[in-house]
């Protein structure tokens, strides 16, 4: 015997450019159809989407506007129902369409202002990036011509020669503390802040503050460590900002400093140690105590502290930058597979 198709419940409901259509059979798993005269012309082409309960159908209206019913007849079908889980009056579905409009609207100019911030952002980065890279990459060529010409000799005035560039990127360096703070780059702000004003304590008050220090030798081998590691990170994070990648760059940014960082907290260790006896002599920084004590709490002490926070900050910041480090190749082998 012939199986005859059922009629399914029919719930619609309208907007101004689609007709919503769902259809449920109320005897369970059977064959069901149906089929609708439309009050005006309707696209062919429609979308649906089947459940094991219903089928949603969405039927788009040739020409825009709003029917005073779904059906060339007046009289409905039987099978056909209003869908008052999706039924709006006209004067409701205008109010959905400029919900949706200011939506939109806000939406793109969220867009807009967010792309002009991003857009003058990475102006900013790379301005700072270049001035940063400029400066020290004048501070590594002059040390290394003045080695080449002078000899050792240049190693006993570099901070005559040298310590203006020097003092001018360091100052700016606070700015990247100030980045990660705010978000405006993806980094740690602990470990930004341990290299920066370590480098500056060991700039403006170790060098800067003792004249005797100035032409030290290990002033010259503090200078160009430093200098060697910036030359490849500020060109690289100014490339990032373009999208942009070299991959010898990325290498040399991200193995470089291996050697480079553990040498330059050493001879900035180096530095500390050589300035204690001269804070001991001048009593420069010292704490006077009491006059019933007479004396005072000279400076080097706390420069004992400060050689073994550097040695911590040494573990921090290097854990920190070989993360970051495997974490990069990780994922560039990842892509590459």
């Amino acid at each position: 015997n012939a199986i005859m198709a059922l009629t399914p419940l029919v719930y619609w409901a309208q907007r101004h450019e689609d007709i919503y259509l769902r259809g449920h059979g109320a005897k369970g798993q059977n064959e069901y159809k149906f089929s609708l005269d439309f009050l005006l012309p309707v696209k062919p082409q429609v979308s649906y989407k089947s459940t094991q309960r219903q089928v949603n159908i969405t039927v788009h209206k040739i020409q825009r506007g709003w029917w005073e019913r779904l059906t060339l007849r007046e009289r409905k079908p039987v099978f056909l129902a209003p869908d008052f889980d999706r039924w709006l009056d006209e004067s409701d579905a205008e109010m959905e369409i400029r919900e949706k409009e200011e939506k939109k609207n806000r939406l793109k100019a969220s867009r807009q202002k967010e792309e002009g911030f991003v857009s003058l952002k990475t102006v900013f980065l790379i301005v700072y990036n270049l001035v940063q890279f400029l400066g020290f990459s004048w501070i590594f060529i002059n040390m290394t011509v003045r080695l080449f010409i002078i000899g050792i000799d240049s190693l006993y005035d570099t901070f005559h020669t040298i310590s203006d560039v020097m003092f001018f990127c360091q100052i700016l360096a606070l700015v990247e503390v100030l980045n990660a703070a705010f978000g405006v780059v993806k980094t740690g702000v602990i470990p930004t802040l341990i290299q920066v004003v370590g480098r500056n304590f060991i700039l403006f008050i170790i060098f800067g503050s003792l004249e005797e220090m100035h032409h030290k030798p290990v002033v010259f081998f503090v200078f160009y460590l430093w200098s060697a590691i910036e030359i490849f990170r500020y060109p690289f994070y100014m490339l990032g900002c373009f999208n942009t990648e070299w991959k010898t760059l990325t290498w040399l940014r991200y193995t470089v400093w291996m050697p480079l960082y553990p040498l330059g907290v050493l001879a900035e260790a180096l530095a500390v140690i050589q300035s204690i006896p001269i804070f001991d002599e001048s009593k420069l920084f010292s704490i006077p105590l009491t006059k019933v004590i007479g004396t005072s709490v000279s400076f080097s002490y706390f420069l004992y502290i400060y050689l073994v926070l550097m040695f911590l900050g040494l573990f921090i910041n290097f854990s920190h930058l070989y993360k970051q480090r495997k974490r990069r190749f990780r994922t560039k082998k990842r892509k590459a597979n």
